[in-house]
């Protein structure tokens, strides 16, 4: 064999072995049917059960979002929404909140949420991957210690989740739409125990 063939076939090997590393990259590691991700209030999931139980496992990972949204320490808000949030969506979540505290918004803990109730939701898995086109009504108090108010949003969203570090992650959060024609609204509020 001469040098010119040895030098292509070294080439071609090296070709073949970066597009094998990018498929690593890009696709990720393989998750295996059986193994298990877990997720705020509920018990670890499987990948097809996530997919099954997305109806429940949206609004578990939204709780914590808005957890976070609750609270005035920026190192507290970005451990909060790290816990169900990766990538993208952690960036954009935080810096939302922090951009809000910025305007002047919500400088005190003034929130809390007493109930996440989905809309029309879809959810399509793609491999470990659920795209999940949301819609969901929050129900909360929001005021301060003069007065409170029982107000609902509408929100709708496309939401990427997936397994990350042994936990399922919203990372991907495209918000669509805010809908608040029945914030001034007054909603009964759940009872608590």
């Amino acid at each position: 064999m001469g040098r010119g063939q040895t030098v292509l076939m070294g080439l071609a090997a090296a070709g073949v072995a970066a597009v094998a590393g990018w498929l690593f990259v890009v696709q990720g590691p393989k998750v295996s049917d059986s193994e298990t991700f877990t997720a705020p209030g509920l018990d670890p999931l499987t990948v097809s059960a996530a997919e099954d139980a997305f109806w429940r496992l949206t609004p578990a990972l939204l709780l914590v979002v808005y957890e976070a949204f609750a609270e005035t320490e920026e190192g507290t808000i970005y451990d909060t929404l790290a816990k169900v949030t990766h990538g993208d969506a952690l960036e954009y979540l935080y810096l939302q909140r922090v951009g809000a505290m910025a305007g002047g918004g919500l400088d005190e803990t003034d929130q809390t949420i007493h109930e996440i109730k989905l809309l029309n939701t879809q959810v399509n898995r793609q491999n470990e991957t659920l795209a999940i086109d949301a819609s969901w009504q929050v129900v909360g108090t929001v005021g301060h210690a003069e007065h409170m108010h029982v107000r609902g949003n509408t929100y709708s969203a496309d939401l990427t989740v997936s397994p990350v570090d042994g936990a399922w992650r919203i990372t991907d959060f495209e918000l669509l739409e805010v809908n608040r024609d029945t914030a001034g609204e007054t909603f009964l509020a759940p009872a608590t125990n």
